[in-house]
């Protein structure tokens, strides 16, 4: 019988690899038969190890490949004004194509390439699936209202000449609570950045494509779902079909899956955690990539000190920078970092964990009741899964959109109030954190304790994600 395969091609950085190999998972789950290959770029800049988590993968799953694409390099006469360094990461995989085509051919001496699933930072793929007669689908790992907004893109750019950061306007999307320019990603603030450029193309590519993928779920987002299946978001052509599959959790099977880090059989914060009342304590993890200044850190221990409530605070290194420009390493210094006697003064009710804690567990733990987040959208499928209501503080990327998603939409949690230079005072930390329990934290409660349910009976034998999944699948079928 000659062997069917599923090509996955990721964006190198651990938040996107994992809700792919997730996703590699899934299809392996409704079609045992398959084989699936990951093909993975060289990362153009340093956004952490993923050697522990494909070893880990690896050796749990037979049918799940890694493929290490060669490196890339720029010209020797590149030069760009662009700030960012997601553009280096965009145009290496510009020049990665010749590399897709190669890995793809290879696979295709062996096996029946059925699909190529390529993430939405990789759409200079899809015209090599489509020359090689692949059909190819985009996987959109992040919220449904992120996919809304940027299959919007073009109209958007189309019916301005302004750039999003000249804007002095609420944005109004299809699905959408309203937007300010500001909520939007940095990558995409200015039109004459190569960065845009590159993420237009993505979007405009992203309407030939033979269907999208979302890590989400109809029910978490019922209003961006429902605009984009109905075509809203692009109102000049056919939207690809939309299949919700998610939530996509990890499952914690080794390395960094989920919130990064080594693995470790108990855990001193979930052993910490045996002792706390329940839904008593405020988890605080910010990512792989969540770094703070040291005078941030000082004022969120002096709010949590002030707050007198429990809490489990996950802290890296201060890093310097902002967004992916910043760089944190090496263990923090605790005393060095924390208002002097901090530690003896919160010890019992506060507990605090350097660099990385095994986020899934802890948040699915008992006695976690809130949950301070980034806004990074693996994390808040995390907690909607284990039912714990978060408190919204983006750092980068797209999470200032998710916050207002999060807050405005899914009314999944409460919003951390920032100051003009998006730093955030030890009285707001306290303020927040003191409110938990009154009628407003109840509300957000009270929904996710429906949304948990709601998204356990999706992922389910007969729920949504898992239709979705199986008609995906049967349209490789047919092809």
């Amino acid at each position: 019988m000659e062997d069917q395969a599923v090509v996955l091609y990721s964006a190198p950085a651990i938040g996107h690899l994992t809700p792919m190999v997730e996703l590699g998972k899934l299809l392996l789950a409704n079609r045992p038969s398959f084989s699936i290959h990951v093909l993975l770029p060289s990362q153009a800049y340093d956004g952490g190890t993923v050697s522990p988590y494909i070893a880990a993968v690896s050796a749990a799953y037979r049918s799940i490949t890694f493929h290490h694409l060669p490196p890339t390099s720029l010209p020797p006469d590149y030069s760009t004004t662009s700030p960012h360094l997601e553009t280096l990461a965009l145009e290496l995989l510009c020049l990665n194509s010749p590399n897709v085509h190669r890995a793809l051919v290879s696979i295709s001496k062996t096996s029946r390439v059925r699909a190529l699933v390529i993430d939405f930072f990789c759409a200079n793929a899809l015209p090599v699936a489509r020359g090689l007669g692949i059909p190819c689908y985009y996987f959109f790992s992040s919220a449904a209202g992120g996919l809304a907004k940027f299959l919007r893109l073009p109209v958007l750019h189309r019916t301005t000449t302004k750039s999003l950061k000249d804007l002095d306007t609420v944005l109004r999307f299809p699905g959408l609570p309203p937007l300010l320019p500001s909520d939007i990603p940095d990558l995409l603030q200015d039109r004459n950045d190569r960065a845009y450029e590159l993420l237009l193309e993505s979007a405009t590519n992203m309407l030939m494509a033979s269907g999208i993928i979302g890590n989400t779920s109809e029910k978490l987002e019922e209003e961006a779902v429902k605009a984009i299946k109905d075509g809203k978001c692009v109102p000049d052509g056919p939207t690809p079909p939309l299949y919700c599959i998610g939530p996509l959790v990890a499952s914690g099977d080794g390395g960094k899956a989920g919130s990064g880090g080594p693995g470790n059989d108990t855990p001193e914060c979930l052993t910490w955690l045996d002792s706390q009342p329940r839904e008593s304590v405020v988890l605080l993890c910010f990512g792989s990539l969540g770094a703070f200044s040291a005078e941030q850190l000082k004022e969120i221990a002096t709010g949590l000190e002030r707050s007198g409530q429990r809490f489990l605070w996950v802290i890296r290194n201060p890093a310097t920078g902002k967004g992916h420009k910043a760089v944190s390493t090496g263990e923090p210094d605790l005393d060095a970092l924390l208002p002097e006697g901090f530690l003896e003064r919160t010890a019992g009710r506060g507990l605090v964990v350097k660099s990385w804690a095994p986020q899934v567990a802890v948040l699915n733990h008992g006695a976690v009741g809130w949950f301070v987040t980034h806004c990074g959208w693996n994390s808040v499928l995390e907690a909607v899964c284990a039912g714990v209501p978060m408190i919204a503080w983006p750092l980068y990327a797209e999470q200032r959109q998710n916050r207002v998603f999060m807050v405005e939409a899914m009314r999944v949690a409460l919003p951390m109030k920032e100051e003009g230079d998006g730093s955030v005072s030890a009285a707001e930390v306290e303020r927040r954190v003191r409110g938990l329990m009154g009628s407003e934290g109840e509300a957000v409660r009270e929904r996710m304790r429906y949304l948990k349910e709601e998204v356990k009976a999706a992922v389910s034998p007969g729920g949504s994600a898992q239709a979705a999944v199986a008609k995906l699948v049967e349209s490789w079928d047919i092809v």
